[in-house]
């Protein structure tokens, strides 16, 4: 117990009289950076004024020569530090009362100027709300040693009341502000690890689609690779055999793909027996926008049909997507799709213009829609991009490669 006391109230103690500073607060000007110019011209006039009025009060207990400019600067010093340093205030706050007694009426009320009561009630106040709760004992003990000393025995009790209640208000407001750091902290990882969640769902969806159309083709492989020598008129003892060799690869590989996929799938989340959309289908989605009311366009050359599945089912997720972005966050506008197939790939691009409300605020969206377009493109080994246009509007572009001819349009 003895060593648990001296681990704890020793160094609290240490740094209260000598240790290095709380850290500031954010001053007024940095919490009202617009109001900063009048601010801090109407806190010099404040100190100067201070400055004079303890001045004066100083003369009138007629102490000589330079002691009363002398007390008078040593009473406005804790404030003029007080923002940015506030043990520091406080320190000097302990030196002011100590030594500003000189020559006082052995039976005033009050042995201080009333700046330096009033000073030092702000300074402990804001002391008590910076440092932690060992630190605020000792700040509390030595601050009464003036007041049981110099004080006058009928103000003590209401002074040492006052200085209790100062301390535990302190302490209250150190520890909402604590509760409340935390609280942000705690909302911003939970905000980061649902972004992180969406993601991964993200993906895992992404590897579901990709898993039923790429198990569809494996089945076909084996299929053809087994009825290929029944459908031959004459077939090789050896070309039988690769035809057996590649069916039977083409069942291992989606045995293995099934497998994944009943990692990828939750408990939750049943197989998916309808057939997945490709570019065939895109026309169909744009109608169906145009129906709901959604100004759009399509630009798609006829040999978009040949692209592989993967690639169709991405674009149509794609153009899906933008779709509904652009009828979220531009309400109104105008929608361009462009689903062109050229030498390196699949380019596909989804624009609006800005809507009638003002400006394309997709960028500002809170899903993820964009996380989910630029994995599917990035899976296949393509690019993504997502930006605002010079007029206000908004654009999705996305290449997605495959061996394609030149379109024209």
């Amino acid at each position: 117990m003895e060593q648990s006391w001296v681990g704890t109230w020793w160094p609290a103690l240490r740094r209260v009289v000598a240790g290095p500073d709380v850290p500031p607060a954010r001053t007024p000007p940095e919490r009202w950076p617009r109001l900063a110019r009048f601010l801090r011209p109407a806190g010099l006039f404040a100190m100067v004024g201070l400055f004079a009025a303890t001045l004066a009060w100083e003369y009138n207990r007629h102490l000589p020569g330079i002691v009363p400019p002398l007390f008078a600067a040593l009473t406005i010093a804790p404030l003029l530090v007080l923002p940015r340093r506030p043990l520091l205030a406080w320190r000097l706050t302990m030196v002011a009362l100590a030594t500003c007694t000189f020559n006082a009426p052995p039976r005033a009320p009050w042995p201080w100027s009333p700046v330096l009561v009033l000073g030092s009630l702000l300074v402990l106040a804001i002391v008590a709300a910076r440092v932690d709760r060992p630190m605020l004992v000792w700040v509390g003990l030595i601050t009464v040693l003036p007041v049981l000393t110099l004080v006058h025995p009928n103000n003590r009790v209401g002074v040492l009341l006052l200085v209790l209640v100062l301390l535990v208000l302190g302490d209250l407001v150190r520890g909402n502000r604590l509760s409340r750091h935390a609280l942000a902290a705690q909302t911003e990882l939970s905000e980061r690890e649902q972004e992180r969640r969406a993601v991964l769902e993200e993906r895992a969806r992404i590897a579901r689609e990709l898993h039923d159309v790429v198990a569809h083709h494996m089945s076909m492989i084996a299929v053809q690779a087994e009825t290929a020598p029944y459908r031959l008129a004459e077939v090789p003892d050896g070309a039988r055999a690769e035809f057996t060799a590649i069916a039977g690869s083409a069942r291992e590989a989606l045995t293995d793909m099934r497998r994944l996929l009943g990692v990828l799938r939750s408990e939750s989340t049943g197989p998916q027996t309808a057939p997945q959309p490709d570019l065939t289908d895109v026309p169909a989605m744009v109608d169906a926008a145009r129906r709901a009311g959604l100004a759009v366009t399509l630009h798609a050359p006829a040999p978009a049909a040949g692209a592989p599945a993967p690639v169709g089912l991405a674009a149509y997720r794609i153009v899906q997507e933008g779709l509904a972005n652009a009828a979220r966050h531009a309400p109104g506008a105008a929608v361009r799709v462009s689903v062109r197939p050229g030498a390196r790939g699949l380019a596909v691009r989804v624009e609006n213009t800005a809507g009638p409300a003002g400006p394309s605020t997709a960028e500002r969206g809170a899903g993820h829609g964009l996380t989910g377009m630029r994995e599917r493109a990035l899976a296949l080994g393509g690019t993504f991009a997502a930006g605002p246009l010079d007029d206000g509007g908004y654009a999705v572009d996305a290449l997605l490669p495959y061996d394609g001819e030149d379109g024209n349009g």
